[in-house]
């Protein structure tokens, strides 16, 4: 085939972005997406400012902290008393490329964690930098058709027994948004959920086809050996998982539907780790849009879990959520556990 022209690429990706949102939104005027607090619209007064978390601009509750100043140990414990043995990682970086120029990959040294995941890389593999390899882990990289759109990756220590890409339907697969990585006593999945668009454009897709054949595949990959499901999920299960619940029941991310859809996979045999451990704790985000200096506000949401099959529930030592970790719009979370 002839090398598409740089107007057809553009176009493509332009095409994705209508359906999902821009791939970064930093100015006051950016649309509400991707699970991201609505702008409150003119002439609504402070009140309705106040809701969407738009009231104070120059209230700061989330602290900048560089990696040095942060601690990364744990000494989590099961319920029985087991230190905890193998530590995942889980991370929407937004975009591999600004994340390598924030010194992404120093989080992976400070972490340390047997596998680190990723998502929304943005990045086509023949694009992929150099500087994406780390010392002592074996990487691997899923991206779609468009270039600059979703996209995942997972660096393992230990080489897997197999990993695969996609969940074997091809009309999701096409966006590079999974990867699944077989070890001896679980399978590893890191997965990019479609977001349902603004406008909700995308809803029906992301709750009538996606949520319905992911939750056949995770049920597949339960019936051989326990599951662990990291990432982006696209949804706040909870009004607890999101600071505005009230204001955000119409926009991408807190639809009845979408959270019905996260409700059923949980039904089939899954817990949320992190409610499991902190069932009531508020304040606890992974995302928070870049306009109206929402992240230092902490008004925020929380898209990124650790979902995992309920048998391993005796094998759960912690889930966290790193909040001044920087270098996103969202936050890395972390899952310990004794195997």
């Amino acid at each position: 085939m002839p090398p598409k022209s740089k107007k057809k690429v553009a176009k493509e990706v332009a095409d994705a972005a209508a359906a999902e949102g821009p791939p970064a939104k930093k100015g006051k005027k950016a649309e509400a997406d991707e699970g991201e607090e609505a702008t409150p619209k003119k002439g609504k007064g402070k009140k309705k400012a106040e809701e969407n978390g738009d009231g104070d601009k120059k209230k700061v509750v989330i602290p900048t902290m560089t990696l040095d100043e942060q601690d990364f140990s744990s000494s989590a414990k099961t319920k029985a008393g087991l230190d905890w043995n193998l530590k995942i990682s889980s991370w929407n970086i937004n975009g591999i490329r600004a994340w390598l120029g924030k010194e992404g990959t120093a989080y992976i040294e400070k972490e340390a964690p047997d596998v680190f995941c990723v998502q929304e890389t943005k990045c086509s593999l023949d694009k992929m930098p150099d500087t994406v390899n780390v010392d002592g882990y074996h990487a691997y990289w899923s991206s779609g058709e468009t270039e600059g759109y979703a996209g995942t990756g997972m660096y393992c220590k230990e080489k897997p027994i197999e990993v695969t890409y996609g969940i074997g339907v091809d009309k999701h697969d096409k966006e590079g948004r999974v990867i699944t990585a077989e070890f001896e006593k679980f399978y590893l999945v890191t997965a990019y959920i479609p977001n349902a668009g603004r406008g909700l454009t995308r809803v029906d897709y992301r709750t009538k086809e996606w949520d319905v054949e992911f939750q056949a595949y995770m049920k597949k990959l339960d019936a051989k050996k326990p599951v662990i499901l990291c990432g982006d999920l696209n949804v706040a299960h909870l009004d607890i998982d999101l600071k505005n619940p009230k204001t955000n029941k119409k926009n991408a991310g807190f639809t009845p539907q979408e959270r019905e859809g996260f409700t059923n996979l949980l039904n089939e045999g899954f817990v949320d780790s992190f409610r499991l451990l902190y069932p009531d704790l508020e304040g606890a985000y992974t995302f928070w849009a870049y306009f109206m200096n929402n992240r230092a506000k902490d008004v925020g949401w929380r898209l990124d879990y650790f979902v995992m099959s309920e048998r391993l529930t005796d094998n759960l030592c912690d889930s966290i959520i790193r909040k001044f970790v920087q270098g996103s719009d969202h936050c890395p979370i972390v899952l310990f556990l004794n195997m």
